[in-house]
């Protein structure tokens, strides 16, 4: 942000005077200490005075704790820490000594003095005095000192309102520099301003609730579909002492506006009830549903009566996919999905009604394409940072958040210094006082640049870890009651006047950092996304309950598209494969079953094709069709292919036949393929060969000599009877005739005739007999999948 003060050409402060001549004296005292002292003791000092060049020197100086961090009149300011000897050499008659600098009176010099903060070689300040020290009467390398010093405010002679550099030192001696030296230093800041006189600054501080991807699209196959989380981290930064925890008590007693991410919330939801857990190929019980309800209920009490600005579900990658993502069809769909189903989660598990206008890309970097995307499904503010849209009109102070962009769009600009003050490792005491020292003196640095009430906004670090978020409440608590700054909500910010001189003007794409741009989604990220989601339309279309599979699928592409997959493409490539493959596995659960080759003997004949369902729930009407390659040797429903619509029950198979009819010899291979009700083809096609034998000449003589046969017997037995018929008159005619059998037939023995004629016919049927090729095959049972034996015989 460009200053006044620090504009090229103008003269440094007397402070920053001052610092260079003491500087020029400390660097100028081991010449005179060789010139003064013997060969050995000089040749001493010049190793001395190399290891100087590296820095910080051989005592380390660490400030744990700096209390009030902004100190008002009558306060008594507590400085502890540790002093640590790394040298090589005892330190003897070392005291540890108070510095107070004088006023830094632009921001760009607090970066400055923080970035040199332990350099030997920058100006020292004066010490307090012998009366606010801490003595050791040895210093043992390798051995580490605690020391605890207290002085009053009034003590400190501080002048105006103001940021003031403050140290503190380490000074002692050496066997290779027997004199009172300064070894060791830790420089600070003081900010001071004890009169509420004056304008206020404005503050809005976001407090992100947002994590890593937890949740697979895989769910259980009950009613309730029981979902199931990729591992058991999210378990373990909600319960006590976890990252997300902490984010939760730290916030509740702060004036803070709360950024959260539905599919958190939905998560931790989801773990309220049954859940499972990946454990390698398998899944185990869920157990932390009670840390699931305490943490929501807790969230629930910490949001009540707060502002709350829901981000798009997953919080997709909003660079990525104006970079790479675009062009790629659904894209552009996914985000507007993604910011619709906020809707049905926040309001229903937080109970408060979130604000959804404002878009946040990583790292608050914009360019052109960036804020097009962004606002694309709604959002009408986009949450930048200063780093990213500079300014360049050469203001001598800090302007207010809110700039118009053009298009009824507003970009609410973030304190770059003050969003980035918490970065870091802050698992040590002395670097989170460090930062918390450093963030307020940048705030009162920006507060006393000009009498205009601005309004600011600070943006930190999406997931800060809970070292991190510690020191930011202690920042915020020190600021809230501060006598220089004001909480605002980000709404007032974004709605709040905006500097007619600030920049408006959004940078080109090529701006955008190559160090963000190398951790984006790849543009076949957004590829693989649009084929699963054409997969999934595709399946969808065929169940009679379609939301089992597209409200967790869907929330799973949403997720494919995280933000916090930035750093870890492998695991985002997994993750996306993985939801693509369980999609395949279920899709293929409405299958054909495979068919061996089928021997077709006559003209026309029944194929049965048998379609299976593993799924739980009901699938169809789907469309069965069944082609012939050679229609000219095996017609389908006399054409080349017949189709015929088909539902399947959940957990069963159903055959459907159709009628064939043969013209020639030989093979035809038939397809049989299943098609959605929109003409789109639905699984793998089933291809098999039909034999075809025709009847041939040779057997229909043979069956023309059966037939006639058949009706000579009939004939022989008809004459019989005629002339036993003739003779009924004479007692049952003669002898002869009798004995000759001829009335063997007649009436009395009507059965002896039937009989001789299914011997002669050979058309005997009796129950028990073999299956006949005639007779019907039943369907497939529902519960076999296995291939057809070769030879399957066709219903005709």
């Amino acid at each position: 942000m460009a200053e006044a003060a620090d504009f090229q050409g103008t003269s440094p402060s007397p402070a920053r005077r001052w610092r260079r001549s003491a500087a020029a004296l400390i660097a100028g005292t081991p010449l005179l200490a060789g010139l003064l002292l013997p060969a050995g003791t000089a040749h001493a000092a010049e190793k001395t005075a190399a290891e100087a060049d590296s820095g910080s020197g051989p005592v380390a100086v660490a400030v744990d704790s700096l209390t009030p961090s902004a100190p008002s009149e009558g306060d008594t300011v507590t400085v502890s820490g540790t002093v640590t000897n790394n040298g090589k050499r005892a330190v003897t008659n070392a005291h540890v000594g108070l510095r107070l600098g004088s006023e830094v009176d632009t921001r760009s010099s607090v970066d400055a003095i923080a970035k040199d903060g332990d350099d030997l070689e920058g100006s020292i300040p004066p010490e307090i005095g012998d009366k606010y020290t801490a003595k050791f009467s040895k210093l043992t390398p390798g051995v580490s000192e605690h020391f605890n010093i207290s002085v009053p405010a009034d003590e400190l002679n501080l002048g105006g309102d103001g940021v003031y550099e403050f140290a503190v030192s380490l000074s002692g001696e050496t066997s290779a520099q027997p004199w009172e030296q300064v070894l060791g230093i830790q420089r600070t800041f003081l900010p001071w301003k004890p009169d509420a006189d004056g304008t206020k600054t404005r503050t809005t501080f976001l407090w992100p609730l947002v994590s890593t991807t937890h949740m697979a699209a895989e769910t259980g196959p009950n009613e309730e579909q029981t979902p199931v989380f990729l591992n058991d981290d999210l378990a373990k930064e909600i319960s006590p002492g976890g990252r997300l925890n902490q984010m939760v008590t730290l916030g509740k007693d702060l004036d803070v506006t709360w950024v959260v991410d539905p599919d958190l919330l939905a998560s931790v939801d989801a773990m309220t009830g049954s859940y499972r857990v990946r454990d390698g190929a398998d899944t185990v019980p869920g157990t932390q549903q009670a840390a699931a309800k305490q943490w929501l209920a807790d969230l629930q009490d910490a949001v009540a009566d707060k502002e709350v600005v829901a981000l798009p579900f997953a919080d997709p990658d909003l660079a990525s996919l104006a970079h790479n993502g675009r062009d790629t069809a659904g894209s552009l769909s996914q985000l507007k999905e993604a910011t619709d189903v906020i809707d049905n989660t926040v309001p229903a598990i937080l109970h408060v009604q979130p604000n959804t206008d404002f878009a946040w890309p990583v790292e608050g970097a914009v360019d052109r394409s960036i804020v097009k995307v962004a606002t694309s499904a709604g959002a009408d503010k986009v949450i930048a940072r200063s780093d990213s849209l500079e300014e360049t009109s050469g203001l001598s102070y800090t302007p207010s958040a809110a700039r118009p962009i053009g298009g009824g769009t507003t970009a609410v600009v973030a304190d770059a210094r003050l969003s980035r003050a918490f970065e870091g490792d802050l698992t040590k005491a002395s670097a989170s006082t460090l930062a918390v020292q450093r963030f307020l003196a940048q705030s009162l640095a920006l507060g006393l640049q000009t009498d205009k009430q601005r309004s600011i906004v600070v943006a930190p670090q999406r997931m800060p870890s809970g070292a991190q978020a510690r020191a930011m409440a202690e920042a915020l608590r020190t600021l809230q009651g501060s006598t220089w700054s004001e909480p605002q909500k980000l709404a007032d910010a974004a709605a709040a006047k905006p500097d007619p001189e600030a920049t408006t003007k959004v940078p080109g794409k090529s701006s955008y950092p190559s160090a963000l741009r190398k951790k984006e989604l790849p543009r076949s990220a957004f590829t693989q996304i649009a084929q699963t989601q054409d997969r999934l339309d595709n399946f969808k279309g065929v169940l009679s309950d379609p939301s089992r599979v597209v409200t967790p699928f869907g929330r799973a592409l949403n997720r494919e598209m995280s933000a916090s997959w930035r750093g870890r493409a492998g695991e985002a490539g997994s993750f996306r494969a993985g939801v693509q493959s369980y999609l395949e596995g279920l899709t293929g659960r409405v299958r054909l079953i495979d068919k061996s080759e089928t021997k077709l003997s006559g003209r026309s004949a029944t194929i049965p094709v048998t379609v299976q369902n593993n799924l739980v729930q009901d699938v169809g009407p789907l469309v069965l069709r069944l082609t012939s390659t050679s229609p000219t040797r095996l017609e389908i429903g006399g054409a080349d292919y017949q189709e015929q619509p088909v539902s399947v029950s959940g957990g069963h198979s159903q055959s459907v036949k159709f009628t064939t009819s043969a013209n020639a010899n030989g093979r035809a291979t038939v397809i049989a393929q299943l098609y959605t009700m929109d003409g789109r083809p639905y699984g793998r096609a089933v291809t098999f060969d039909v034999k075809v034998t025709e009847i041939t000449a040779t057997v229909m003589l043979v069956i023309g000599g059966g037939v006639l046969l058949l009706v000579l017997a009939g004939f022989r037995m008809y004459t019989q009877r005629k002339r036993a018929a003739a003779r009924g008159g004479d007692e049952g005619g003669s002898g002869e005739d009798r004995e000759a059998g001829i009335d063997e037939d007649g009436p009395e023995n009507p059965d002896g005739l039937r009989e001789r004629l299914q011997e002669e016919s050979g058309a005997t049927s009796r129950a028990g007999d073999p299956e006949q090729p005639s007779d019907p095959t039943p369907d497939t049972a529902a519960e076999n999948a296995d291939p057809s034996g070769t030879g399957e015989r066709v219903d005709r």
